[in-house]
């Protein structure tokens, strides 16, 4: 089992910056490749970011390329997603999940934490 605990979700004005934590617990942190999903009301969940084992590789949905980075720290047990020139369509409750890779999420996933853009 992992646990997975979102943190750094709010309320911001578009063009802003927040930065997402995830912190793990339970097995082996490096086990796992970590992702961020999102879920807007009235939409399905949607895929954000993920980044491998050892965060060697990353990678995006169109819609945040170049706004957004994921990052780990390995030491810490904690995932990031740093976000910037936040848009409101960016508002969402923001899911932390781990997996075998990072293109198979989801087999672990926290509670989220929301956020919400204002323009």
């Amino acid at each position: 089992q992992v646990q997975l605990v979102e943190s750094g979700g709010g309320l911001v004005q578009a063009g802003d910056s927040l930065r997402l934590s995830c912190a793990a617990s339970g097995r082996t942190f490096s086990n796992y490749a970590m992702g961020w999903f999102r879920q807007a009301p009235g939409m399905e969940r949607e895929f954000v970011a993920g980044i491998s084992r050892f965060g060697s590789t990353t990678r995006y949905a169109d819609s945040v390329k170049g706004r957004f980075t994921i990052s780990r720290d390995i030491a810490k047990n904690t995932v990031y997603l740093q976000m910037n020139s936040l848009k409101p369509e960016d508002t969402a409750v923001y899911y932390c999940t781990a997996g075998s890779s990072s293109l198979k999420l989801g087999d672990y996933w926290g509670q989220g934490t929301q956020v919400t853009v204002s323009s």
